[in-house]
């Protein structure tokens, strides 16, 4: 009897501990491939509703693309050497990230770790 009751409360703990995790409100997913992006609601990122302005600012400063091996996914962390990085206009959004090309996508950066954060799509 006590066997059960044990097992029972493990397959509970182990079925909420999977709900509970869904629902962190940061959600990782692959889309299209080998990009990953992060939650659309992020407020340090680029909302859906900028991307639109945020892609024709990036494509109206010709940023240059720069070309890394690695795949670029979120938690990349870029070289130290030979990427720029710049700001985010605060007409787009207001973020303390800040953004590059890398291999032809737009990325957004944690500037001290140059880890990205954001892949934008």
């Amino acid at each position: 009897m006590r066997n059960k009751l044990i097992a029972a409360a493990a397959l509970v703990g182990a079925l909420g501990t999977s709900l509970a995790v869904q629902a962190q409100g940061v959600t990782v997913g692959v889309s299209g491939g080998d990009r990953v992006i992060v939650d659309n609601n992020d407020p340090d990122g680029i909302t859906v509703q900028a991307r639109p302005a945020f892609r024709e600012y990036v494509v109206r400063e010709r940023v240059p693309t720069f070309t890394v091996p690695d795949r670029i996914v979120v938690g990349t962390t870029l070289p130290e050497a030979g990427v720029m990085y710049y700001d985010v206009p605060q007409t787009v959004a207001t973020t303390p990230y800040r953004y590059t090309v890398v291999n032809g996508q737009t990325v957004l950066v944690e500037p001290r770790s140059r880890r990205i954060v954001q892949v934008v799509d």
